[in-house]
């Protein structure tokens, strides 16, 4: 049984929370479809929360210092429970399956159709992170003039089919294009909970290559607070926010995935478990990370283990650890690819028949949107610059503004005055934390033109 999903339409709710639209009511399901299991949310769930933003994390608590760094680590993690409870809250109360559709009763059409816009242009931006990160990992990466090999490159030497571009086309045909297929958020739950293994295996890893180096004395602590030494070192504190916004947003799948439980009144606590998880490798990777490589830090973390850690069966560590992340990012891909297409299909056919009864315009959006992650990818410099361009615009707007604008618009008439106070500080703090994190990236960007 095929279960239909779409980006901006509202559904029928029952005990089993039948996902045909209302004027599709009349088609009834097939029998023998079960629904997703706890366990299945929760992998699922934890898969769009980790995805390449852990990598990013180290170099955001190097700006940030220890202390700091942490501390915001775990603020994300709570604002991030409180947003997603609003969209519960009042997707509910206005029976609306889709983040879209709850944004859609409360802010009318514009607000759907922003909201749409904002979930589009992060998701595509985080899989074009994916994809850079994946040919960082295998076929390798200069930063600062200095080439990192990448695994490939390391194991066969430099051939056309261990070149970048190469090896991203050879993952989009034989590993994304079967994945990104699937019409129910559900099949990837075993792939979902695969990639979360292996983002584990990695923390394990740094955790323990860092403790055998603090053991026999050859890195220290790091630096517990941020280093500031003019106007140009603190504004650049603020480029950190996008990173620590980006690593935490799963808004645009919550509801997809609560709409296929078997009990949905699962979803809070599903939500809960899944940023515990998430939370506990985003500080370990964050701590052990930054103790390890210190100053020395790179905006993607992965390109630090193409060296010697000064540790017996050094190499083999380094290529574990990449490896086992490389092929994270692409169990995590489909996860993320599932919601973006919803959103652009709804963006783009808002009157149209959901687009899993649609064979063709399910493969065309498909395959036009895969084309562009595939180019973007090529283009795009580091994950520094498309963190940036995606986290403070549409990440923080997704993951803190609309949940927030939900419950200050409030025309359920369900928001108790409690909800009010935090979506006026949750909504406040996302508008300055963006308008800080724009004007210091462009304000470090203009510092480094006038220098060079």
């Amino acid at each position: 049984m095929t279960i239909i999903v779409a980006a901006d339409r509202k559904y029928r709710r029952s005990p089993r929370k039948s996902l045909l639209p209302e004027k599709y009511a009349h088609q009834e399901p097939l029998e023998g479809l079960e629904g997703a299991s706890f366990s299945g949310a929760v992998f699922n769930l934890s898969s769009t929360i980790v995805g390449a933003g852990i990598m990013a994390l180290p170099a955001a608590v190097k700006q940030l210092g220890l202390i700091p760094g942490l501390v915001m680590i775990i603020l994300g993690s709570t604002l991030t429970e409180l947003s997603i409870d609003f969209i519960l809250k009042f997707s509910r109360t206005s029976k609306s399956a889709t983040y879209a559709g709850a944004v859609s009763d409360s802010l009318g059409s514009v607000g759907r159709t922003l909201l749409q816009v904002c979930i589009v242009v992060n998701n595509l931006g985080m899989l074009i992170v994916y994809m850079i990160i994946i040919g960082d990992v295998f076929s390798g990466t200069t930063t600062n003039n200095v080439h990192h090999k990448g695994v490939m490159e390391e194991w066969f030497g430099q051939h056309w089919w261990t070149s970048r571009t190469s090896l991203m086309l050879f993952t989009t045909l034989l590993i994304f294009a079967p994945l990104i297929s699937f019409k129910r958020v559900d099949s990837l739950r075993y792939t979902s909970s695969l990639s979360v293994g292996l983002a584990i295996v990695f923390v394990a890893i740094t955790a323990g290559v860092s403790i055998a180096k603090l053991m026999d004395g050859s890195i220290g602590m790091p630096r517990l607070m941020p280093e500031l030494f003019d106007q140009a070192s603190f504004w650049q504190l603020f480029t950190t926010v996008p990173i620590l916004v980006t690593a935490y947003i799963c808004h645009h799948n919550v509801l997809p995935i609560e709409n296929e439980l078997k009990d949905p009144t699962q979803m809070k606590s599903i939500v809960r478990t899944s940023l515990i998880i998430c939370s506990s490798l985003y500080i370990a990777t964050s701590f052990f990370g930054f103790i390890l490589f210190g100053d020395q830090t790179l905006d993607d973390v992965l390109a630090n283990f193409d060296g010697d850690l000064g540790l017996p069966y050094s190499s083999l560590l380094d290529d574990v650890v990449r490896v086992s992340y490389g092929i994270h990012l692409m169990l995590v891909f489909p996860i993320v690819f599932f919601s973006l297409r919803l959103n652009v299909d709804g963006l783009l056919f808002p009157c149209a028949i959901p687009i899993a009864f649609n064979n063709r315009r399910f493969f065309s959006i498909t395959v036009a949107l895969m084309s562009f992650i595939f180019i973007g990818a090529n283009f795009v410099p580091s994950i520094w610059d498309a963190f940036q361009l995606t986290g403070a615009t549409a990440a923080i707007s997704v993951g803190f503004i609309f949940p927030a604008a939900l419950v200050l618009r409030d025309t359920c008439g369900i928001a108790s005055k409690k909800d009010r106070v935090i979506a006026w500080l949750m909504f406040l703090l996302a508008v300055l934390s963006s308008m800080a994190a724009i004007s210091s990236d462009i304000y470090s960007t203009y510092v480094v033109e006038k220098r060079a």
